[in-house]
This record gives C-alpha cells, sequence and structure tokens, in this order.
C-alpha cells in the first residue's frame, strides 16, 4: 500500500530480519568486533545477549555473510526446549549426518569423524545457536562437552550462544561453572539512542528508495525513540503504522501529531485487548461462580462482559473497515490517473 503511495521499492520496516538492512550501529558495530575476536580464538564459546527486537538475528546474519565458507563450516540452529540427546540429533542434521535411530555413543561418534574431517579439510566448524535462552542446563552442558573434541592441540569446535538476557543468568548459576570458564567473549546489546534512532530510520528509509517523501519533522524522532525505548524491532513496527497513517491521510509531512496519533492508536487497542482479557479470565477462574445456574449474577456479568468484548472487536472491525475502504478508493484513483497518462 504506502511503498506505492511514496514511490518506496519495498517495505523499510519490514520485520523479517533482511541483512539487506543492517545499521551498524555503535553498539551492534561492537558486538560484531567482539564476535569476530572470539572466532580469532578458534575454540570455546562466544556469548551475545539482548531484549527482544535488538537485532540480534540480524547481528547473526550479517556476521555469516561476512565469513569465508572455504575456511569455515557453519551450522545455525534455532533452539527451542531441546533436551541433549535430541540436541546431538539436531547438531547431526544441521551438517547432513544421519541420526534417525541412533543411540547417543553412535552420534557422538559421526560428530566427532565430522568435525575431524573438517579439520582434515582445512575447516573450523562453528555453530550459532540463536534463541539460545531457550536451551535446558543439560544441553548447554552438552555443547561444553562437544567443545572438549580436538586434534593435535586445536579445538575442531566452536559455539556462538545467542539469546535473549535469561540466557545470561543461566550462565552465571553455579552449576554452570565449567562452562562460563571456556566463554572467551560475551557482549550484550544495547537499544540505540535518539540520534541513532533518527539514523537507524532514514537508513532504512532510503535502503527502500526514499526520496523525501514523505519528510519527516525533527520532533518526531525523539517521540519514536521515547515509545520504542530505541528497540529496532519496536521501531519497524511503530514506523510502519506512521507510514500506513501517512498514506491513509494523504500526508507529504510527518508530523509530531501524527505519530502520537498513531502511538495513541495503539495503546488504545492493546487496551482493549488486555482489559478484556483479564476480566474474562477473572471471572472465568472466580470460584463464586456457580456453572449450574445459567441465571446467577455472576453468570450475567460474564456474559456482560463478553457482550463488552465483542462490541468492541465490532468498533475496531468498523475503522478497521473504513480505512481499508478508503485505502482501495485511493489506490483506484491513482491507478486511473495512471491509465489517463499511459493513454
Amino acid at each position: 500500500m504506502y511503498d506505492g503511495f511514496y514511490n518506496l521499492s519495498k517495505k523499510p520496516f519490514q520485520l523479517n530480519a533482511d541483512s539487506d538492512f543492517f545499521f551498524n550501529s555503535v553498539v551492534h558495530k561492537r558486538a560484531l568486533a567482539y564476535m569476530r575476536y572470539g572466532l580469532t580464538q578458534g575454540e570455546g564459546f562466544v556469548v551475545v545477549t539482548g531484549k527482544p527486537g535488538t537485532g540480534k538475528t540480524m547481528l547473526v546474519k550479517e556476521l555469516v555473510n561476512s565469513l569465508n565458507s572455504n575456511d569455515i563450516t557453519i551450522g545455525i540452529m534455532v533452539s527451542s526446549q531441546v533436551g541433549a540427546d535430541d540436541l546431538l540429533k539436531i547438531i547431526s542434521a544441521t551438517f547432513g549426518l544421519p541420526y534417525d535411530g541412533e543411540d547417543k555413543a553412535t552420534l557422538l561418534t559421526r560428530i566427532e569423524r565430522f568435525f575431524i574431517q573438517q579439520a582434515v579439510d582445512g575447516k573450523r566448524v562453528l555453530m550459532i545457536v540463536d534463541e539460545a535462552q531457550n536451551l535446558p542446563k543439560d544441553s548447554l552442558e552438552e555443547l561444553r562437552m562437544l567443545s572438549n573434541f580436538e586434534m593435535s592441540g586445536k579445538a575442531l569446535f566452536q559455539t556462538f550462544l545467542i539469546g535473549q538476557l535469561q540466557l545470561g543468568e543461566t550462565l552465571f548459576l553455579p552449576e554452570m561453572e565449567q562452562l562460563r570458564q571456556r566463554i572467551v567473549a560475551t557482549f550484550q546489546l544495547k537499544p540505540l539512542e535518539e540520534e541513532e534512532t533518527k539514523n537507524y530510520i532514514l537508513f532504512r528509509l532510503e535502503k527502500a528508495g526514499w526520496q523525501q517523501t514523505p519528510q519527516f519533522d525533527d520532533d518526531v524522532f525523539n517521540a519514536i525513540c521515547t515509545y520504542t525505548q530505541g528497540i529496532p524491532r519496536r521501531i519497524n513496527t511503530l514506523c510502519d503504522r506512521v507510514l500506513l497513517f501517512g498514506y491513509l491521510d494523504e500526508l507529504s509531512v510527518i508530523s509530531l501529531s501524527a505519530v502520537n496519533k498513531v502511538i495513541a492508536d495503539i495503546e488504545e487497542e492493546a487496551s482493549i485487548v488486555t482489559d478484556e482479557f483479564h476480566d474474562v479470565v477473572a471471572l472465568s477462574t472466580s470460584s463464586n461462580i456457580n456453572y449450574s445456574d445459567t441465571l446467577s449474577p455472576q453468570m450475567e456479568e460474564r456474559i456482560a462482559v463478553l457482550e463488552r468484548t465483542v462490541a468492541n472487536l465490532r468498533t475496531i472491525l468498523s475503522k478497521e473497515r473504513v480505512l481499508l475502504r478508503k485505502a482501495i478508493l485511493i489506490q483506484l484513483d491513482m491507478d486511473g490517473a495512471y491509465d489517463d497518462l499511459s493513454e
């Protein structure tokens, strides 16, 4: 929608981690430096943590794109609650090794042989675990055991753990002492400052072919930074909504009032959903509700809550229909104008 209206080549604030939109902020530049330093060590663990949305996955993609595949064999795993035995199967699958129906001893032997063969071929093996905060402690311990594999005094396997702040908390548990001793570099991603938030927004716009339309008043960047707390994913979400609002209202300049209106809409939507959810949960879990009496005051109140929820959802849907209808009409007008020019 708005990308055509503003003559953009693509959506500048999409949520998926597109490495073309990697913004080399001060904090991300430092994180990459720590990761590359860890690579030069060729062993142990490198740990990068940060709040959700701070750009950890984008960082991984940027690092991988910069590495020479002739020198290093890279496996990437997005972890969940994976136990130690399943972890070995996932590692095997990641590097193209058979694993189905194999016991742990066979898996370990095959993985070690793979590491050795890679070393003979002059390549290092790196496993990058994204969302590593989800790994149970026994799986982290299994990764530590794999780091013991070596040949001629050189480590055969290195692991990067990328995760949310809980990962750091797990690694500082007393039982994680041996793994902590294997950490060669660690870095925590911080949110963007106000000036970098502005540069981040303009960078992504320019990457999408922005030609100064729409323009942005200077005071909008502080408002965006304050509301999003400088977290890139939140910035993307808000800016995407702001551009959609600008498109629907045919704005050539994004003002502070426009940004505040979008923020208010987002807060209102979140408040409606949260309030109604809490009301329904509170009533449904109340021990005083008599489910056998469908006409009890408690049941009537519960029905009233559900009716308010439906009414609010209808209001939101009605607003969305108006916006969609307006968007369609604007698009039809633009298509008609284009047809007139092409005749």
